[in-house]
């Protein structure tokens, strides 16, 4: 399975199949239709909504989309952590909405990341349901406009404390295809190694929409920018003024802070740790090449790699035969 899951990534991402094997070729017939059916599939739930027959839902405090157009390993997730983080500096509770696809491996990441802090972080394919819940644990405030408008449900009786805690904004993870939820503010996240692929729909190619959508976003970010050469950031940059010219666009990176132990999180090692060492880079991420470049630039003596797919469920015992 892992073979075919790479075998399908490789064919999204690569436009010259001169190159591809009987694999690649017989694989092609079958993503295309595929494609198209997921296309008009697309174009019908987007009608659905604009002419009103789907209903959207809208929060009573204001929302943050973080999302993206092709699949994982554009740092939308780490991109919800640090808007949220910023907010709760600004005294602000923000509530992190995530999907917990896959086994909710990037819930747990946020939940350990923002432990014993202001963020909260809800869990559900319902995003409107799953933050109704938490309106009704700690309440809301909503900081628009001259005046804002507090609710909460608590009891008075429970004291200032957690009165302190009520919500005054969310942040969508993954959140730019979840139509039915309004948002105040849309950014769409692009990963500056692979930004288009070869264009065509899932699962033929990496996009959940045509890049038209783009029109919707009211910010792009482009991630892991340290590692593009000047000339592609210019491209990925023209492509995206084509389809929005006034679109705000933004950089980043990630920059690896130090290590731990799986056996002890709390555990902390410094970056010089490996510094001629040989490392094993083993993953499960959208961009393994950004991690493996960003371990190179540390300093071992040899980086080698293990990938696999996105969210692959890893398990305690595995057979030594299967890396071979």
């Amino acid at each position: 399975m892992e073979k075919l899951k790479q075998a399908v990534k490789e064919i999204a991402y690569y436009r010259h199949q001169a190159k591809f094997s009987k694999l690649h070729l017989s694989l092609i017939p079958f993503l295309s239709l595929s494609s198209s059916l997921y296309g008009a599939l697309l174009y019908t739930r987007q009608s659905l909504y604009r002419s009103g027959f789907f209903s959207k839902n809208r929060l009573p405090v204001p929302v943050i989309s973080v999302g993206n157009l092709t699949w994982g390993g554009n740092g939308k997730t780490p991109m919800a952590e640090f808007i949220a983080k910023r907010l709760a500096d600004y005294g602000i509770s923000p509530l992190i909405l995530t999907r917990g696809y896959a086994g909710g491996d990037e819930a747990k990441m946020l939940k350990r990341h923002l432990l014993g802090g202001p963020v909260k972080v809800g869990v559900g394919a319902n995003r409107v349901a799953t933050a109704n819940l938490f309106f009704e644990k700690y309440g809301y405030v909503d900081y628009r406009g001259s005046k804002f408008f507090e609710r909460t449900y608590l009891d008075p009786k429970m004291g200032s404390h957690v009165g302190s805690q009520k919500i005054g904004a969310a942040v969508l993870d993954d959140g730019m295809q979840h139509w039915s939820l309004c948002r105040d503010l849309e950014i769409v996240m692009i990963n500056g190694l692979m930004p288009w692929g070869n264009c065509k729909l899932l699962p033929l190619g990496p996009l959940r929409e045509p890049l038209i959508a783009i029109k919707r976003a009211n910010i792009a970010v482009v991630h892991h920018a340290d590692l593009v050469l000047e000339q592609k950031l210019k491209d990925i940059k023209l492509v995206l003024q084509e389809i929005k010219e006034s679109l705000p666009i933004f950089y980043t990176r990630m920059t690896p802070s130090y290590f731990f132990e799986l056996r002890n999180i709390s555990t902390k090692m410094h970056l010089g740790a490996v510094l001629d060492a040989v490392v094993l880079c083993v993953s499960a991420i959208g961009s393994p090449d950004a991690f493996v470049r960003a371990m190179e630039k540390i300093g071992p003596l040899f980086v080698d790699r293990f990938d696999f797919s996105d969210h692959y469920s890893f398990q305690l015992k595995v057979q030594c035969s299967s890396f071979i």
